[in-house]
């Protein structure tokens, strides 16, 4: 059998399980509500990581307009070779103050920069001790690593003592987590976590990527929210979610870190700097994040009300304080389903499953956004009961 007719087989089986994925094409900006090829009319979008709603904020695209004026469509080659461009400086320092560090370092995105970071800190002699729900940018950068690698029940910090006991002696330990959990909606007790991790000694990794802009009262993520901001020795995190929604990623860390980082970090050696466009383009974002909290009040809202009306409706979404608000309804070809279904009423939501998820744990994640208004919120609640009932969920 070619390689080619192997493939075809195996996007057979998944098409006769119901599990392969449909891409959506959306024709115009994202916001709340976007145009898309597959259906007449508008959509409503509860499945995006625009969480602040600044991805088509008429600042931000100027902002990035008017980068690509001063500094051309690309940066041509990585920042050793070529130079560091400026604008990198700026929204560098403005993301090191965001998370309460002395520096940070961009990325093409924040899977680089997981990736990027792990391998470069953790190698032979050193441990690495990761929440067993991480991110799987996370799991692949310690996979990439040399270190000595153990997994700790999810949250659970009698079994990362237990872990974090049997790895006495490393070079380095490491305590590696997400601060939101993407899939699951819940937080990381960052506050326990960095007492058990001061104990054993070990440096703390935190992907704040669906935490910036989000979780506290100013949006400077899940620290602010535990109240432990400036003890999270290492933070990484994205531009592609709530700060404009375009691409990036970042570290931040001491100064000492950042330019270990920036002499050993293949992907940053490697690989050409971000974009100036998107650069300055969050760097607006940060701004508004900045002059605007009320964005994130509004947010914090908007989840609570999606979340209990849900709930009133029948519903059993998984409980948690971040915008992120997962119904599990168990088959991944059901999940499929029930997303088209939606989609058929005008709401644009995806259904996840296996591999994404482990198996029986199928559901759709509703992300909510800022500028959702009082009517969207009302006619998607009303779309979720109408489905829900066609389909026997409620």
């Amino acid at each position: 059998m070619s390689l080619d007719d192997s493939l075809r087989a195996d996007l057979g089986a998944m098409e006769k399980a119901g599990t392969l994925k449909t891409f959506r094409h959306i024709t115009g900006p994202m916001d709340t509500q976007v145009t898309m090829a597959e259906k007449s009319g508008p959509v409503l979008v509860l499945s995006s990581n625009n969480y602040l709603g600044l991805a088509d904020h008429p600042e931000l695209v100027a902002a990035g307009q008017a980068a690509l004026e001063e500094f051309g469509a690309g940066t041509a080659s990585v920042r050793f070779i070529c130079g560091t461009f400026s604008i990198h400086e700026r929204i560098e320092a403005a993301l090191a103050k965001l998370s309460h560090t002395e520096a940070a370092l961009t990325y093409v995105s924040c899977w680089t920069a997981n990736t990027g970071l792990i391998p470069a800190v953790a190698g032979e002699g050193d441990a690495l001790v990761s929440d067993e729900l991480n991110h799987a940018s996370l799991i692949d950068g310690c996979r990439a690593s040399k270190a000595r690698r153990l997994v700790y029940k999810h949250a659970d910090m009698a079994d990362l003592d237990a872990k974090l006991d049997t790895v006495k002696g490393a070079r380095r330990i490491f305590v590696v987590t997400d601060g939101v959990f993407s899939m699951e909606g819940d937080i990381a007790p960052l506050g326990d976590i960095v007492t058990v991790a001061k104990k054993h000694g070990a440096s703390v990794i935190l992907d704040d990527s669906h935490g910036t802009g989000v979780m506290g009262r100013h949006g400077r993520g899940t620290a602010e929210h535990c109240g432990v901001e400036g003890k999270i020795d290492i933070i990484t995190g994205t531009l592609g979610k709530a700060l404009g929604g375009a691409a990036g990623g970042y570290v931040a860390g001491s100064k000492t870190l950042i330019e270990y980082l920036s002499q050993v970090s293949r992907p940053q050696l490697f690989s050409n700097a971000l974009p100036a466009t998107i650069a300055a383009s969050a760097m607006k974002a940060v701004e508004i994040l900045e002059r605007e909290p009320e964005r994130v009040a509004r947010l914090h809202a908007i989840t609570k009300r999606l979340r209990e009306g849900l709930k009133a409706r029948g519903f059993k979404p998984l409980d948690g304080e971040s915008a992120i608000v997962p119904i599990i309804v168990g088959d991944t070809a059901f999940a499929i389903r029930m997303s088209k279904e939606l989609l058929g009423e005008g709401i644009f939501i995806t259904g996840f499953g296996y591999p994404v998820v482990p198996e029986g744990t199928a559901r759709l994640r509703i992300q909510a956004c800022a500028t959702l208004t009082d009517a969207q919120i009302d006619f998607a609640l009303a779309s979720f009961e109408k489905v829900g009932k066609r389909l026997g969920v409620i």
